[in-house]
């Protein structure tokens, strides 16, 4: 499935981070948080920013980075690879994006 954001600006490095820590508090506070919960797209489109590269899943993320729409089995994946190279805070980072990314398959499952 396609996921698509609906700008084509991107969240500078700070807003990210703080997005990431409200969104991330908002969600710890709730026993089972919505799926709605998630960072906005300008973010996703940071996040995706922040972690591109000339590896595979770098690839990917910058695909999205420059496109703003992707197959969402894809980033997820490419989301999932790069946590595993992260520090605490891009996998937090990228923990959003994969929570935005099921929050869009959400969304245009229900439409």
């Amino acid at each position: 499935m396609i996921v698509s954001c609906r700008t084509s600006r991107p969240a500078p490095d700070l807003e990210v981070a703080a997005e990431v820590s409200h969104v991330l508090e908002r969600r710890g506070a709730m026993k089972h948080p919505p799926v709605s919960i998630a960072v906005s797209d300008s973010v996703a489109l940071g996040i995706a920013g922040i972690f591109r590269s000339e590896t595979i899943s770098g690839r990917v993320l910058g695909r999205f980075f420059r496109n703003g729409s992707i197959d969402s089995a894809e980033l997820l994946e490419a989301a999932r690879t790069e946590q595993g190279f992260a520090s605490a805070e891009g996998h937090a980072a990228l923990y959003c994006l994969i929570g935005w990314i099921h929050s869009r398959v959400h969304h245009t499952r229900e439409q």
